[in-house]
């Protein structure tokens, strides 16, 4: 990844702290930013190349106008990589280590996730307060790399308290309701049965998702602080009596994307 850095440096001025990863759907977010530089992923050395639908695919680094404040300097991911596309839990998480090289300090994942907790409608916006891996991989298995971090990196707070404060304030200035809940990462790309999802609701996961908790890990590892938001899309399965659509995940993501870009664009000047 410093070779991707490097390369990435080359081409602007701007020296992001603060990295954004966008989910499903929420892609509009990348193109209200200033003096933008985008770049394909495939154009970037070592990373991968995003295949899933409503992912676009691009780093885009930019400035955030920050309402007569200044700005804010940005490294976006528009889209993210998955274990469902094939790739290694290393590779789902070269974005992390890229966001280090390019000296982010803080990262804020976004997702489009299924609700597994009652009071989370659909369009609902939801904190990570904390998650559960059930994916089956580990982007630290390995060697450990001392220069990143250490071989046993505690994740008590994986998700920052403090980030999560901010988050709840600024939604409070903007009359946003901001829940919060335990997200569930499992495989995918199929989505999950009803008999799992009563499980992930037993073992307390309010929502549930094919992303974001390896990011979480290999970000932790290497000192880099944390907030995950979700967006809910859809009841998780056997909770509405319908079947899932991942058409129609996307069409209720970009429905709330006009408030969940407010809170963004409120939230981010904060973190620096």
């Amino acid at each position: 990844m410093r070779e991707a850095a490097r390369f990435i440096e080359s081409k602007t001025s701007i020296r992001p702290k603060i990295g954004v990863v966008l989910g499903s759907g929420l892609g509009a977010f990348a193109e209200s930013l200033g003096h933008t530089l985008r770049l394909p992923y495939g154009s970037i050395p070592g990373l991968p190349v995003a295949t899933a639908t409503g992912h676009s695919g691009e780093l885009v680094i930019g400035t955030l106008g920050a309402d007569g404040k200044g700005t804010v300097d940005l490294a976006v991911m528009s889209g993210r990589f998955h274990l469902y596309e094939g790739y290694t839990a290393k590779q789902v998480t070269s974005g992390m280590r890229l966001f280090r090289e390019l000296g982010v300090e803080r990262i804020v994942l976004t997702n489009a996730a299924g609700g597994i907790n009652p009071a989370f409608a659909e369009g609902a916006l939801v904190l990570i307060s904390d998650h559960i891996n059930l994916q089956g991989a580990n982007p630290l298995v390995g060697r450990n790399d001392e220069e990143l971090g250490p071989r046993f990196p505690d994740m008590t707070e994986a998700y920052s308290p403090r980030m999560r404060q901010l988050a709840r304030d600024t939604a409070d200035e903007f009359g946003i309701t901001l829940h919060e809940g335990v997200y569930g990462a499992l495989v995918g790309p199929s989505y999950e049965t009803p008999a799992e999802i009563r499980f992930l609701k037993t073992i307390g996961a309010d929502l549930v998702g094919m992303s974001t908790v390896l990011e979480t890990i290999a970000a932790q590892h290497m000192g880099l602080e944390v907030l995950g938001i979700s967006c809910v899309t859809n009841l998780a399965a056997g909770l509405s009596g319908e079947k899932l659509n991942h058409q129609e995940v996307l069409e209720i993501a970009e429905r709330v994307s006009g408030t969940f870009l407010k809170l963004l664009r409120a939230l981010l000047p904060k973190l620096t």
